[in-house]
């Protein structure tokens, strides 16, 4: 569906999905126009979206909850889809194994969850199980994922300095809240990531000097990145899978840190419940996962037990349809 060169101009996006042109031109090899060109082609053929998201447990934007949902037989598709129309679910998965669809649901405090998973559930009536896991901690983050198909040098050029998330040593502390402007900053930037801020600026009936400084304090706190929405399988990777891992409570610093360095690692959270490390993973081929399991879920200290759902479709991902990217 597409070239190398494509493949080469969302992974320096998914390095920085806001980076300037020149850049991404640069270790594509390719011109600035062909760059813009082959960027606007693939949104087009909704291919590739970039849109900006905070971090949760920075902002105090809301807490995750990763929902293992068991659908009623012949019902999957169809709860899929009531489920993706629902404004908390930031992320929903098809995926095969012991469950058939992986949402992720935020919620601003517990009143909301309370009233998303036991009162509003969308699709309830097609629902014949559900096991929940709240994040509590991230190890590694998606939009931090590293695709491999550029050089060192171009993850130092593009991505901006910053240490991985299991090296935080503030992970812990109270989150900043947003003001009212970085909040219409974040909302304008949701939709399309690549805004200028002169179109920001417009839409919001702001100064462009104010909206460029709410921008850079974001960036700067590490609170907002850029998400390069674009199947895996476009890059190479065949497949992609949930991993639910129940480690020694003693031992789930080592194993979420040793994890989380893996190439194949997009996003790696401890949790609770009876799957204290979970993560969506990607491998170049699903022959790949034989030694994998082997060698790497093998290899982490204090493992109890372990679980892979296999991806079939991802319908949404930083609350945004990936069939329904805007062109």
């Amino acid at each position: 569906m597409i070239d190398a060169l494509d493949r080469r101009i969302i992974a320096a996006l998914q390095l920085n999905g806001r980076a300037p042109w020149a850049g991404i031109a640069r270790w594509a090899g390719t011109s600035e126009s062909t760059a813009q060109r082959r960027f606007n082609a693939l949104r087009e053929r909704r291919l590739l979206h970039v849109v900006g998201a905070v971090e949760l447990d920075r902002t105090g934007g809301g807490s995750s909850m990763l929902v293992r949902v068991q659908a009623r037989p012949g019902k999957g598709l169809e709860l899929a889809e009531l489920l993706a129309e629902c404004p908390e679910a930031r992320f929903l998965a098809l995926v095969t194994g012991t469950a058939d669809l992986i949402v992720d649901f935020v919620a601003r405090d517990n009143e909301e969850l309370l009233r998303l998973l036991y009162t509003d559930l969308p699709g309830a009536h097609l629902i014949a199980g559900t096991e929940h896991v709240a994040v509590i901690r991230t190890f590694s983050s998606a939009a931090l994922w590293d695709t491999g198909l550029l050089p060192e040098q171009a993850v130092a050029e593009l991505r901006p300095a910053q240490p991985p998330p299991y090296e935080r040593v503030d992970w812990d502390k109270a989150p900043q809240p947003l003001t009212e402007l970085e909040r219409e900053v974040v909302g304008e930037l949701a939709t399309d990531g690549r805004l200028p801020v002169t179109t920001i600026a417009r839409n919001l009936g702001r100064s462009e000097s104010s909206v460029a400084r709410a921008l850079d304090r974001m960036v700067a706190r590490g609170c907002l990145h850029f998400r390069t929405l674009a199947e895996p399988a476009l890059l190479g990777y065949e497949a992609e899978f949930m991993l639910w891992l129940s480690i020694d409570p003693g031992r789930l610093e080592a194993a979420g840190r040793q994890l989380a360095k893996h190439p194949g690692t997009k996003f790696l959270a401890a949790a609770t419940g009876r799957f204290n490390l979970v993560g969506h993973m990607v491998l170049p081929r699903r022959t790949d996962l034989f030694r994998y399991t082997d060698e790497v879920i093998g290899a982490l200290p204090g493992l109890n037990g372990s679980d892979v759902t296999l991806h079939l479709v991802t319908l949404k991902g930083a609350w945004t349809r990936m069939d329904q990217f805007d062109a």
